[in-house]
């Protein structure tokens, strides 16, 4: 019989497990990735809408702001505080109020922020800035 170190014998009776965790947690991940849920289970019929025409838009009221600064509230001249007066009167009147703001890509930024600032004053929470697409504008 022969005799073995006893070094030799620690070494073989550890097993390095990393590679083989490091399957299981590749492993997982994909079937996680993989696996949809089940959303949509159940089968059922859903009812059918009837066929009516759409909305028409809600109104919009358009501020211009021109080079100069000239404030127009839908083509129609005013300062700022004729501007707040009619908002508020235009709120009053369309709670659901929606207005865009359209300035001039001259104009000087404290004429817009101007603007803004009128709307909010008058509690108009639908405002959107308007833009040209790409190609048409004048760069």
């Amino acid at each position: 019989m022969k005799k073995f170190s006893k070094s030799h014998h620690t070494s073989l009776s550890e097993l390095n497990i990393t590679p083989l965790l490091d399957l299981a947690f590749v492993l997982l991940v994909i079937f996680i990735i993989t696996t949809t849920p089940m959303v949509n289970d159940l089968e059922i019929n859903l009812p059918q809408a009837k066929n009516r025409p759409k909305d028409s838009p809600p109104k919009v009221n358009y501020v211009t702001v021109d080079k100069k600064g000239g404030l127009y509230l839908n083509k129609q001249a005013v300062d700022l505080t004729g501007l707040h007066q009619l908002l508020v009167e235009y709120r009053t009147a369309d709670p659901d109020l929606n207005v865009v703001v359209r300035g001039d890509s001259g104009v000087e930024y404290k004429f817009i922020i101007g603007v803004l600032d009128v709307l909010q004053q008058a509690n108009v929470t639908k405002v959107g800035l308007a833009t040209e697409p790409n190609g048409k504008a004048g760069i």
